[in-house]
């Protein structure tokens, strides 16, 4: 199990190295003079000391090598830049938009989660049967739709028709709401877009949940429990279900990874000041520093998750464990 370990962490550490050396490279392989994004278009009517200055002033003139020893120490410590468009550090604007992206995106994942798991059981449990017909026909009409579609008949529905819900926004603007009154406000403005990534995101685990449900029910000892007289809830919830769990699990684990990386269609449907639609700002923009920090966040969560995938299961599944010892 210990070389297992180990093996695992020099191969993801070779992954962290390989992602912060192509995500130092490719701004400065692209075409262009970086001058346009740090000075503006007044770069043309300045002299050629202001211009050694700026580039003096963000490392530029530097070798590259100690431009990408810089750039290491100062990833591992937080310091991502500075954005050109906002004029703001980029960890500011990170640690703003964070929050929003977890809230949305964790109860999006959570929700989804527990939903797909119960329908995608009974659906298995029912195979064959029209309910199992019936709720595939609704879980893959579901997962055909586009999420901006979704997002958009959500907002003509029930906030521009029924004025339910508040149209754009994470929490109404010059409110100063405090307390309960606040946290009422947020769930208004996250109905609407959690809905939607629900729906959108639903599918797979309810795929996943079935197709391993299926397997499981397959197996020897569900058999002998049911030729035993045991009860159907006792096999269905204790038995089959426990086990068929396994694959969900490694899915939920990876699907964190990309949790801070939001969900960048919703979220600029809806206005939602998350990572996601900082993200497509930050490229309708061309701001590569913020470009640069939001993809290293989500590279970043999306290998720590795997990791963790990798640890856990085992622990989940002792034959895993067994193996790998």
């Amino acid at each position: 199990m210990g070389k297992f370990f180990a093996g695992k962490f020099a191969q993801y550490a070779i992954v962290i190295f390989l992602m912060l050396t192509l995500n130092f490279l490719l701004p400065r392989l692209m075409p262009g003079n970086p001058l346009v994004y740090l000075a503006g278009e007044d770069v043309g009517f300045m002299s050629s000391a202001e211009k050694e200055a700026i580039l003096d002033e963000h490392g530029l003139n530097d070798p590259i090598w100690t431009q990408y020893m810089t750039y290491v120490k100062n990833v591992f410590t937080g310091d991502f830049g500075f954005s050109y468009q906002q004029k703001r550090p980029i960890s500011e604007l990170l640690m703003e938009r964070l929050p929003w992206t977890m809230l949305l995106t964790g109860l999006g994942l959570i929700i989804s989660t527990i939903i797909g798991v119960m329908f995608g059981a009974l659906s298995a449990w029912k195979r064959g049967t029209r309910t199992d017909a019936n709720l595939l026909t609704a879980f893959m009409f579901l997962s055909s739709m586009p999420s901006f579609w979704i997002g958009m008949i959500l907002v003509s529905i029930f906030s521009a028709q029924l004025g339910w819900f508040p149209v754009f926004g994470a929490e109404s603007a010059w409110s100063n709401l405090t307390g309960f009154d606040r946290f009422v406000d947020i769930m208004k403005h996250l109905a609407l877009p959690l809905t939607t990534l629900v729906l959108i995101s639903v599918t797979s685990t309810f795929m996943i949940m079935r197709y391993s449900m299926l397997n499981v029910l397959g197996e020897d000892y569900i058999m002998m429990a049911k030729a035993k007289g045991v009860k159907e809830k006792v096999i269905k919830y204790k038995h089959a279900m426990r086990n068929a769990l396994l694959p969900v699990a490694t899915v939920f684990m990876l699907s964190l990874g990309f949790m801070l990386g939001g969900a960048t269609v919703i979220e600029t449907v809806f206005a939602y000041p998350g990572v996601g639609r900082l993200m497509f700002e930050s490229v309708l923009s061309r701001d590569y520093p913020l470009i640069q920090a939001t993809f290293l966040i989500i590279t970043f969560s999306v290998v720590i998750a795997n990791l963790l995938a990798d640890i856990i299961y085992p622990l989940l599944d002792p034959k895993v464990g067994k193996h790998n010892g």
